[in-house]
């Protein structure tokens, strides 16, 4: 009984306290406690107090088995004993809290606004670094305050939507076109969002250096899919978004604005993939020496400890990252349905499947594409339009003969299967091309804009040779010409234009009887002032300066294919008879 009586007494005296009281001050991750009792207090361990369940182990666990049968303390009933005589006191325990934080100094120093406390390369001192310490303190509490945080997001907010305004006024004034397409717009939006929306993020939760980021797919993508003064435009705005959150906003615009400009200087003729790493290390190299420049400026290198190494090294890694460009230029055509001039270049390339199926099932097809993609590109060269797309539109535009290829002449040899047809069935022939043209693009997957090519590429014209036969045929009868009419739509644009009539004129050539300067360009004259006359380019932004201009291109290059050889003479019989003299003379000797 009295081994009993001292157990009790050492658990009481220690203290007993009630468990959820107890662990709410472990969750708070109290080590020590103050214990009232009357007018004497002590302070305690916290592991040093009991509940009443870890009273009842130690109780049971210290007692000495080969004197007392653990059966027998059990019979005991020994928690009946153990109540708490602790209690939690809410009220006292803030009254010393309060106690402890008014001896406390929260903030140490005085500084005006905008004074500098420490420049890059001092020393700090003991009241210095206090200073400092004070001053992250004041700030946390600052950012903690519920009315200056949501006063600094309705800031930026409001600010960014500012910029979104004049971005918007930009497109209106300058670039109307993409004002009314939902690819761009979407685009532009996307991009110009996704970085602030970082930037604050970062900022916010105190993450790693904001030049960590890759700002430089913005222009990257701009300058791909749209145009380099949109770019530019959109990538100044959206860095100034940035740089309202940031604390020196100075050396990350001048730096990320270089390295922007940089990127639409790199890929104005992008024709690869492989380019994007190029323009990747050259981006990196101009962030590097313009940062390298503001040190210089700063005179930080004449300071101990004054160039901050890791910005250099987040900078090179923001390089590497950009390269995210090159993963994501795929997707992103899919997803808003751009073309780039890189899959043009590699849809233009002879070994893809569709031009290798057109190649050996409709060979005199290929040639004639291949023809008017030369002849189209050097038209949109020389009028400024987008050369590569018509040249890769062109290598397209008819491949929906190979469902059919002998009823087109040029993969005839000898036999016309339209002899045996109505005027009328076999326009539709012709005709199906287009639709099964459109067919075929599907399913191989080529881009929305070559398919509009495809059907633009005749417009609403006729197929005449069959009409006028028709006509001829039946002279008293009226002929409906809506059989013999393409679907159409006309074209749309500068460079479906230029293939409508590049088409046009090629083809026709092929049924000159003899190539001179005169006929080729009365030919050209003919078949485009005959497109002209019937509105075929009426829904198109092509002037008539510009469809002088393509004549001129398609003049000169028709006569150049099918320039006159010159014949060579034939030797004489004297002087063939001189030459076996003079042979037979060289072989005596």
């Amino acid at each position: 009984m009295k081994h009993l009586v001292r157990k009790f007494t050492s658990v009481y005296t220690q203290g007993i306290m009630d468990a959820s009281d107890y662990d709410r001050l472990q969750s708070d991750e109290v080590t020590n406690i103050r214990v009232f009792r009357q007018n004497e207090a002590g302070t305690r361990s916290l592991k040093s107090i009991y509940t009443p369940k870890t009273a009842y182990e130690y109780m049971m666990a210290e007692t000495d088995s080969s004197r007392f049968s653990y059966a027998l303390l059990q019979q005991c009933n020994l928690d009946r004993f153990l109540q708490e005589n602790l209690s939690y006191d809410a009220v006292k325990s803030q009254q010393q809290q309060q106690e402890v934080d008014n001896l406390l100094v929260r903030f140490m120093g005085q500084v005006q606004a905008g004074q500098k406390i420490v420049d890059r390369g001092d020393l700090v001192d003991e009241y210095t670094f206090n200073v400092l310490r004070s001053m992250e303190r004041y700030q946390q509490e600052r950012s903690r305050s519920s009315r200056e945080q949501f006063s600094l997001i309705c800031g930026q907010a409001l600010f960014t939507c500012l910029l979104m305004v004049l971005l918007l006024l930009y497109f209106v004034q300058f670039r109307g076109d993409y004002v009314f397409n939902i690819s761009y717009v979407l685009l532009t939006l996307s991009l110009y969002t996704i970085f602030p929306l970082i930037t604050y993020g970062m900022m916010r939760h105190h993450l790693m250096s904001v030049y960590l980021v890759p700002y430089c797919i913005l222009p990257i993508f701009m300058r791909i899919f749209m145009d380099s003064r949109t770019a530019f435009i959109t990538h100044v705005l959206m860095l100034l978004a940035c740089a309202i959150a940031l604390h020196h906003p100075f050396e990350f615009l001048a730096t990320q604005m270089v390295a922007g400009l940089v990127a639409i200087y790199s890929l104005r003729q992008l024709s690869q993939r492989a380019e994007l790493f190029r323009a990747a290390a050259i981006v990196t190299l101009a962030a590097l020496c313009t940062y390298l420049c503001i040190d210089l400026v700063q005179g930080n290198f004449f300071r101990t400890n004054g160039v901050d190494r890791w910005t250099y090294i987040y900078l090179c890694l923001a390089g590497g990252l950009s390269l995210i460009a090159y993963l994501l230029l795929i997707p992103i055509e899919r997803i808003f349905g751009f073309t780039s001039s890189v899959t043009l270049v590699e849809l233009s390339n002879t070994n893809n499947p569709v031009l290798q199926r057109l190649t050996e099932e409709a060979p005199g097809t290929f040639q004639h594409s291949m023809q008017v993609a030369n002849l189209a590109a050097e038209a949109a060269k020389r009028i400024g339009g987008n050369s590569q797309l018509v040249r890769t539109a062109a290598l397209y535009h008819d491949i929906g003969k190979m469902e059919n290829p002998a009823f087109f002449t040029e993969n005839q040899n000898g036999v016309n299967p339209h002899e045996e047809l109505p005027f009328e069935q076999s326009a539709q022939i012709i005709i199906r091309h287009v639709t099964d043209g459109i067919r075929l693009a599907e399913r191989y997957k080529l881009p929305p804009v070559i398919k509009e090519f495809i059907l633009t590429h005749h417009g609403r014209s006729l197929t005449r040779y069959f009409y006028i036969s028709d006509k001829n045929l039946h002279p008293d009868k009226e002929i409906d010409p809506a059989p013999f009419t393409y679907p159409g739509p006309n074209p749309t644009t500068l460079e479906q234009a230029i293939l409508m009539m590049a088409d046009a004129v090629e083809a026709a050539s092929r049924s000159l009887s003899e190539y001179t300067e005169e006929s080729v360009g009365a030919l050209v004259e003919k078949i485009i002032n005959t497109q002209v006359n019937e509105g075929y380019f009426n829904e198109c932004p092509i002037t008539f300066l510009n469809i002088q201009e393509v004549k001129e291109v398609l003049k000169a290059k028709l006569k150049t294919i099918y320039h006159t050889r010159i014949q060579y003479p034939e030797m004489t019989a004297k002087a063939a008879e001189n030459e076996e003299e003079q042979k037979n003379r060289t072989t005596q000797i």
